[in-house]
């Protein structure tokens, strides 16, 4: 790529937290940034969080245009066809046409070359305010065509997009059912193998917890945000039963309710009083949420990953590959092309109990198997996750993306220079 021109990437995200889209957009900001230090980048957020901080610290300005309340609590899982949910939706609305004034204003100031957009909500509103006519790549990061409102507002909007990005062949699949037509590329995500790697502190879980210190327990933790389809619940359910055989277990869940969409998430009093009924007090612990996940997770014997619905890439799991621990992962979706059963990780069917005690137990009597897996682990994700890698191919979809000009009737659709060689 020529960089005659000066190159101007607009970055857009709707959370300001550090859920798995946030932290793999944080990996990509440094992808980019390593590999064309020259390019201006911008990073607008929709709510101020620790994202900004980190992003900051790779040399990306950031911009906080806030989301309004309604706009940000609204999504499908707390419409439903209620009165209640009806007036949700027309709060929304109305927040969202003062917020496209905002945002359009914001985007204009950057007059970005590109735009590259995360977020369901934040890349609809992207199709709204480009009036710089700029290229504008959707990075898709779960699955939309379970979401009855969102998968119809993307494909309405999808002619004002000139590629996607998504993070699994799994996600690419659903995504061309909802919007067919659409240019898309799959890119996995990277994470930073230095700092997620096997050597460097360990997390002292019990007191995080508020626990006391457990001799000879085996660890074994769920890392995630309390998103209702994370599978806390199940994972409850299947230490109890583990436990029957195996009583040296002791499980963790780390994380919290860091968005703000209505309905879609557990809170931690919910998730206390199950384990309380489950007879699991004293037996599991409640880490909040820590920015820095690889010491908590070099502190576990095994990570679970306990997804109901399929996950779309997850980032957990080759982060606990990459820190060289026994994964124990949900086999469906994206996971499916992570994890190799029995070879670099334990699996699971989603949402059964009886089947993820089973991996537990496993996981609890054979220390050299988790061994032998966190060994395969970190084979995998160093093939497969490298930041360099990252680099080149985002690089190599936003040089694509010049050559996918959005359709727009009657419309000179030429993008700007300075992209393509």
């Amino acid at each position: 790529m020529v960089e005659s021109e000066e190159v101007r990437v607009l970055y857009l995200s709707a959370s300001g937290q550090l859920g798995g889209a946030e932290t793999s957009l944080i990996e990509l900001l440094r992808a980019v940034r390593t590999a064309r230090p020259g390019w201006t980048m911008q990073l607008i957020l929709g709510a101020d969080g620790p994202l900004r901080t980190q992003v900051e610290g790779l040399g990306v300005a950031t911009r906080v245009v806030e989301f309004p309340a309604h706009l940000a609590k609204t999504g499908d899982s707390g419409l439903g066809g209620s009165l209640n949910g009806l007036c949700r939706a027309g709060s929304a609305v109305l927040a969202a046409v003062g917020y496209r004034t905002a945002l359009r204003k914001a985007v204009a100031e950057f007059q970005p070359s590109l735009i590259h957009a995360t977020g369901f909500k934040m890349q609809i509103l992207a199709a709204r305010c480009n009036a710089t006519r700029a290229p504008l790549i959707w990075h898709i990061h779960d699955y939309v065509g379970r979401r009855r409102l969102m998968s119809k507002l993307m494909r309405w909007h999808a002619g004002s997009c000139s590629l996607a990005i998504v993070n699994s062949r799994s996600v690419e699949e659903d995504f061309q059912r909802t919007c067919p037509g659409l240019a898309t590329r799959t890119i996995y995500n990277a994470i930073d193998l230095d700092r997620f790697s096997p050597a460097g502190p360990a997390a002292d879980l019990d007191a995080l917890a508020g626990m006391p210190a457990g001799a000879g327990v085996v660890r074994v933790g769920l890392l995630g945000t309390y998103a209702r389809w994370k599978g806390h619940l199940v994972f409850l359910r299947a230490l109890m039963r583990a436990r029957q055989a195996a009583p040296q277990l002791r499980g963790y869940i780390i994380g919290g309710p860091i968005y703000q969409t209505a309905g879609s998430q557990f809170s931690l009093e919910e998730l206390s009083a199950h384990a309380t009924e489950l007879g699991l007090t004293g037996h599991v612990g409640f880490v909040p949420f820590q920015a820095n996940a690889a010491p908590v997770i070099r502190a576990l014997d095994a990570v679970v990953h306990a997804s109901t619905e399929p996950e779309p890439f997850g980032m957990v799991i080759v982060e606990g590959m990459a820190c060289g621990k026994a994964v124990i992962a949900s086999l469906a979706g994206g996971a499916k092309e992570i994890a190799q059963p029995g070879v670099n990780a334990l699996t699971h069917t989603p949402g059964d109990a009886e089947s993820l005690a089973d991996a537990l137990v496993k996981a609890a009597l054979d220390p050299a198997g988790r061994t032998a897996l966190g060994t395969a682990g970190r084979a995998r994700a160093e093939a497969l996750c490298r930041t360099e890698r990252l680099g080149g191919e985002v690089i190599d979809a936003y040089r694509l993306s010049r050559f996918q000009p959005p359709y727009r009737p009657h419309e000179d659709v030429s993008s700007p220079a300075g992209l393509v060689s």
